[in-house]
């Protein structure tokens, strides 16, 4: 009875798992995405392969969720990019109540095909970060004149004069924000303000001065207003149906995770110093293999991630000559001039290392510290130690027997005894020996020693 009873079970669950594994019809379903904190390489990959995915599932469109401080320039061009060639609308969506998107978020709020912000959350502030312009205030002397709503201030909007690579990061940034924003009909004089002032608003302004679509409570309240709204794509009109409509939530794979955790810039310069450390105890100890294997994984992981991050190579250079330097005064001590150099060299190339100053991309001051510590107690003390005492005569085994002194027991011309060490043994030789004779001990065959008579020595030698 046991057994038809879990048979019925399975019989009536069998459809239920059929539904499961059967495609979604297209257009029956919308899929989610959420970014959230710093955008990065890691960003750019799960958004790219994720719209992929949606294009190939049939997904009507995609609700890109934005809770972010912003992020890499290279990484928010790519997904601005993505989004601007995407065959299906992208719906950027600021939630929860308390999110934003600043800086980069807000240029992909822009791009994107509807923008929609949940009450209590902002956008702006994105002004172009590693180069930080900074607006010179009026002159006292110039007339005012009352800007326009959704206009910036005159006179608080240029970089310092003669700074003309300032002037251009951020004419650069106005005019690609302004281009999203006329290709998507909104507010391109806020997004210059936004720009140049590193303006931001809040949901209910941002609606009233045009910037986004439309307000939403929740997940549910967005879908139901998007409802019937008609929205184009590349050239083409496209009208949302998103009633019944399926809302799937994909999760960045394993690929992705993996990617965020090695371009986070405190796991991949802690990587490259492994990946350092490893060959450098390798090539002081050959056929260690375990340090040499292991390095040589966490360096290949570490150009990777520096590949796709802002490095600064005079940085990266900074931390090779210290480390060197460091090796150096264990080799050669030099009263800790060379360890201090060292150090320095360190700490400087780590601090300028990630060249930017995005939130979120920096390599964490502690982290710098306690890797310069680390590194000057490994190569200057642990490893100068090391070195000294491989420098040390040997005073036990084989070699140190090999090259000391004998004395002969008694005469003989082949085989016979000597003391060396206070102990007997049998010796071989080629020459006669006399007894109370000293020679040297040139070899060893098991228990027997390999003995020649040791030279004279003259009064000079004396």
């Amino acid at each position: 009875m046991r057994g038809l009873r879990r048979l019925g079970y399975a019989l009536l669950l069998l459809p239920l798992w059929l539904a499961a594994q059967l495609p979604f019809t297209p257009g029956d379903h919308a899929m989610r995405l959420d970014i959230e904190g710093p955008i990065g390489p890691a960003t750019s990959d799960y958004l790219n392969r994720a719209l992929a995915k949606a294009v190939r599932e049939g997904a009507q469109f995609i609700v890109l969720r934005l809770d972010t401080p912003g992020g890499l320039d290279t990484a928010m061009r790519d997904i601005i990019q993505d989004i601007l060639a995407s065959p299906i609308p992208v719906v950027s969506y600021i939630y929860p109540s308390g999110a934003r998107a600043a800086s980069a978020g807000t240029y992909i709020l822009y791009a994107s095909h509807v923008a929609a912000m949940a009450p209590a959350t902002n956008l702006g502030a994105a002004t172009p970060v590693q180069m930080a312009p900074l607006g010179t205030p009026p002159s006292p002397s110039a007339p005012e004149k009352q800007p326009r709503e959704g206009e910036a201030e005159p006179g608080a909007r240029a970089p310092a004069e003669g700074d003309a690579m300032n002037r251009k990061a951020v004419n650069d940034a106005v005019a690609y924000i302004r281009g999203l924003a006329r290709l998507r009909g909104r507010n391109a004089d806020w997004a210059e303000q936004a720009v140049r002032e590193a303006a931001s608003l809040e949901a209910g302004a941002a609606l009233e001065l045009g910037v986004i679509d439309l307000m939403a409570n929740d997940m549910a309240d967005l879908l139901q207003k998007l409802d019937g709204r008609k929205v184009t794509v590349m050239g083409r009109d496209v009208v949302l149906h998103t009633a019944g409509l399926i809302l799937l939530h994909t999760e960045p794979d394993w690929r992705s995770q993996l990617l965020a955790v090695i371009t986070n810039p405190n796991v991949a310069y802690i990587l490259m110093l492994l990946g350092i450390y490893g060959l450098i105890f390798e090539f002081s100890n050959p056929g260690a293999v375990v340090p040499g294997v292991f390095g040589a994984i966490c360096l290949l992981l570490a150009l990777f991630a520096f590949q796709v991050l802002p490095i600064n190579y005079a940085g990266l250079a900074l931390i090779l000559l210290g480390i060197a330097l460091m090796v150096a005064e264990a080799f050669a001590p030099s009263f800790g001039a060379l360890g201090i150099g060292g150090v320095a060299a360190f700490v400087i190339g780590s601090l300028i290392l990630i060249d930017t100053e995005v939130p979120g991309f920096g390599i964490s001051l502690p982290l710098i510290a306690a890797f310069a510590l680390l590194s000057a107690g490994l190569f200057v003390i642990i490893l100068g130690m090391a070195i000294k005492a491989r420098r040390r005569p040997v005073v036990t085994g084989q070699e140190e027997m090999v090259g000391s002194v004998a004395e002969v027991l008694e005469d003989f011309d082949e085989r016979g005894r000597v003391r060396a060490h206070s102990e007997l043994w049998q010796a071989r030789t080629s020459t006669p020996l006399r007894k109370g004779q000293r020679v040297r001990i040139t070899g060893m065959d098991g228990l027997t020693l390999w003995v020649v008579p040791e030279p004279k020595r003259t009064e000079e030698d004396k």
